[in-house]
């Protein structure tokens, strides 16, 4: 397996161990993950972001074969914007995800590299006598993402100006060093972060740079961390093949007035005759649970879902733990009592956000301390 630009030119950045996230190697972490976690909530916090692969699309048939591939709308994408959507076989069932980038002369699309062979392999097999060429940027750009509530203060220091920018909103930017880069506001539903894409060449500078002015680097473990706590799932995780589209609970993936793409017709087909019957939840637990994925969901001693990912939320003086999963439709209201394992849990709505835990709450400064 490959390792991230950053990881391959690494040697002191401190980091106290390395392995796979989203299918390459990066940083797990540099001290504890905990405290990494609040200081992404809390502070200015960096991280390899390079597991986050890219590939153009050229050619003048470029939008309308796009727009016919994903469930989200590209034909009306403006230029420095771009979109989250799904890739789907032609039963509505979930391939990948991606966000979609209109760069005026072409579409770039991002996804993980865990995701890069399936994205490359369906888009190959449905251009037939389109003006499509499909280049994987892999080897060519590379990213760091940085996060939290100052996130836009050390970019200021290090010549980044960030004004106003809406999520997946894209520009072009240098920094104080001359660095080229260009600067994507992520959506991420419970911080403000970014992401700086990079030639792989001046990654490690553009690392030391915001390191040299207040941001914290964070690895993988402290990213799991936070992507557990908003409650946004991972595909191959959290969205695996065999879940529909309106089952994730991501409706900013669908747009239901673009017209016709691959697997449209599952999907308009549950939209017409009402709501799946499961869906995507957060649950929280009171305490350091021992629950593991796979964990059955239980209300009224009926099994009504499973769990997909856990993640504990430690402080000096208590603990709590979140977990993602799917539970049938009518009894996953949020606030509604549940059992998994032998853990009394409360069904929360996703994406979480900071409306169950804020960046403020004083266990998390407390350890900021």
């Amino acid at each position: 397996m490959g390792s991230t630009a950053l990881q391959e030119r690494g040697e002191g950045l401190g980091a106290t161990a390395s392995g796979e996230y989203r299918g390459l190697i990066t940083a797990a972490r540099f001290t504890d993950p905990q405290a990494e976690f609040a200081a992404l909530r809390s502070g200015c916090a960096i991280f390899d972001s390079g597991f986050r692969t890219k590939i153009s699309l050229t050619g003048g048939d470029r939008v309308r074969w796009l727009n016919g591939m994903v469930t989200n709308n590209i034909r009306d994408l403006a230029a420095g914007e771009g979109v989250y959507a799904f890739l789907l076989n032609p039963q509505g069932h979930i391939l990948a995800d991606l966000c979609a980038f209109n760069r005026g002369e072409s579409i770039v699309v991002e996804t993980d590299q865990s995701q890069l062979e399936i994205v490359l392999a369906t888009f190959d097999h449905y251009i037939i006598m389109d003006d499509v060429e499909v280049t994987n940027l892999s080897e060519q750009a590379t990213a760091l993402g940085i996060g939290g509530p100052k996130s836009r203060e050390v970019l200021a220091e290090c010549g980044i100006q960030i004004s106003d920018m809406r999520p997946l909103q894209i520009r072009e930017m240098k920094s104080a060093s001359d660095t080229a880069c260009t600067v994507v506001r992520t959506d991420d539903p419970a911080i403000e972060s970014y992401e700086l894409w990079l030639d792989p060449a001046e990654v490690r500078k553009m690392w030391d740079a915001l390191t040299t002015h207040g941001a914290t680097p964070i690895g993988s473990e402290a990213l799991e961390l936070h992507r557990i706590a908003a409650g946004i799932p991972l595909n191959g995780v959290d969205i695996r093949e065999r879940d529909l589209p309106q089952e994730t609970e991501q409706a900013r993936a669908l747009n239901f007035n673009k017209g016709c793409y691959v697997g449209q017709e599952i999907v308009e087909r549950i939209r017409s005759r009402g709501a799946v019957h499961r869906k995507f939840s957060g649950f929280m637990i009171a305490g350091d649970a021992t629950i593991t994925t796979g964990a059955k969901i239980v209300a009224g001693e009926k099994e009504v879902g499973e769990i997909t990912s856990v993640a504990t939320l430690h402080s000096s003086e208590s603990a709590k733990t979140i977990a993602l999963g799917y539970i049938r439709r009518e009894v996953g209201a949020p606030g509604r009592a549940v059992t998994i394992g032998s853990f009394p849990a409360t069904v929360v709505a996703v994406p979480i956000g900071n409306s169950a835990l804020s960046p403020e709450e004083r266990t998390f400064k407390e350890r900021l301390a």
